[in-house]
């Protein structure tokens, strides 16, 4: 089953549908979330951010599990919290600080893993790569900037490297709304939207613009076709635009060399988009509070549901193959189950987890898309996703074997250290009995 997820900027809570059926399934209560600020963790359960009072010094992020309406675990981030992303596995969630700080915490545990200064002004989007490798960020500084996360964990490259980001795009004019990433890992292409009217495709081998379209409207939602040879831009004029990625268009239209044609239906601005491959479906949001099913082929509507009240500002498609036994059957059985939800998020970073022997490594989700258990990966899981990520031919398997080597290494120096502490431990054994024994002889020469 696939269910498309909306929220709102008002506190309109989370409504959910079937895909298939267009049933409304359940609504989750006491949300007002923040473009980009909706996720879902693994399939497992909802995460919020909340910034209800622009004022406010401090922010909220809320989780829902899937079978009660309510809030189940409510965190306080030392700021107001903007975008949030998970990775596929929904062992991590990421959080972008209105301060420009990007925060990362272990879903398990609630742990602060790391807090870095990304950008000079607040976070607006965050988007993990297609395997998990790169974080991609976006800000009101107007610039797009690549994370390594292997990078963020290593603590001797940060030292060594001038700066932690490996790309910085800075083209952009204004406030950066969007993101999407293709497929690829490091060598995938992105497309960042902003509110300089543009939309630029970005090579991340290359570390380049690839181009920039120009469009009528301001741009504040994208997402890519699967075949990737065109993209879908949601604009404040209340149309969705779709723009080749490579050819330029052959169409006569009024928009421009690249912009194929124009979907209207929504009576005011377009604020999110999400695409389902399965069938073929795009899937809009707006601020007139309908949320949109378009077939991407005749672009026909073939389905419409009402949010609640007030503006759509976030859509999630969500796959349940995995998870239907956790969709809510009744309120009675739901609290029976008890809590299933991981703990809250920590406010600070703990300074006794940085000495921890044991350092996080991201694992890279597998084409399988097994659910896993959020915990730290042992060599052995390490060296079966290195032989997956090889057969693969994907570029992460060369940074997770470098990654795992380092990690030997370490081992091994503490190991040496051990063993010379014993050594030197037994040594010192030895001196003092032979000391011992000859000041027993020398004393025992005296007396005879």
């Amino acid at each position: 089953m696939e269910v498309v997820v909306a929220s709102s900027s008002v506190d309109a809570g989370i409504g959910t549908w079937d895909l298939a059926t267009g049933a409304e399934l359940l609504r989750y209560k006491s949300c007002a979330s923040p473009p980009h600020g909706l996720v879902c963790v693994g399939q497992r359960f909802l995460a919020s951010s909340q910034l209800r009072d622009p004022s406010a010094s401090s922010g909220s992020v809320l989780y829902w599990s899937w079978s009660k309406p309510q809030v189940e675990v409510k965190s306080f981030p030392a700021e107001p919290i903007k975008p949030l992303a998970a990775n596929h596995e929904g062992t991590y969630i990421v959080g972008g600080g209105v301060s420009g700080d990007i925060y990362l915490w272990e879903v398990a545990s609630g742990r602060q893993l790391r807090k870095w200064h990304a950008h000079y002004r607040a976070v607006t989007c965050l988007v993990f790569s297609d395997d998990d490798s790169l974080l991609i960020s976006g800000s009101e500084d107007g610039s797009v900037r690549v994370w390594s996360l292997f990078m963020m964990f290593d603590d001797i490259r940060q030292q060594e490297a001038s700066h932690l980001y490996e790309h910085n795009f800075s083209e952009h004019s204004l406030r950066v709304t969007d993101i999407v990433t293709g497929y690829g890992g490091c060598n995938a292409i992105i497309v960042s939207a902003s509110e300089d009217r543009t939309c630029k495709v970005w090579s991340l081998s290359k570390g380049k613009l690839l181009r920039s379209i120009v469009f009528p409207s301001v741009i504040d939602a994208i997402t890519l076709d699967p075949g990737e040879h065109v993209f879908y831009a949601g604009s404040r004029d209340g149309k969705i635009y779709i723009a080749a990625i490579n050819a330029e268009s052959t169409f006569k239209n009024n928009y421009g060399l690249h912009i194929i044609k124009s979907l209207s239906n929504h009576s005011k601005a377009v604020t999110c988009l999400a695409y389902c491959a399965s069938g073929n479906l795009l899937i809009s949001g707006s601020e007139d509070g309908i949320v949109r099913l378009w077939d991407a082929k005749t672009h026909n509507i073939v389905r419409v549901f009402k949010h609640a009240k007030g503006p759509v500002n976030n859509i999630l498609i969500v796959r349940q193959e995995l998870c239907l036994s956790s969709w809510p059957i009744s309120q009675a059985s739901s609290r029976r189950r008890g809590p299933l939800l991981p703990p809250a998020l920590e406010k600070y970073s703990n300074p006794l987890d940085e000495d921890a022997d044991v350092k996080a490594i991201f694992d890279l989700h597998s084409t399988c898309r097994k659910p896993v258990n959020a915990s730290y990966l042992n060599s052995h899981v390490i060296n079966n996703q290195i032989k997956e990520l090889q057969q693969q031919g994907s570029s992460a398997a060369a940074e997770m074997e470098v990654k795992r080597l380092k990690l030997d290494c370490s081992r091994s120096m503490q190991t040496v250290q051990q063993w010379k502490k014993m050594y030197e431990n037994l040594h010192q054994f030895y001196v003092n009995e032979l000391l011992d024994d000859a000041q027993v002889r020398i004393s025992n020469k005296n007396s005879t």
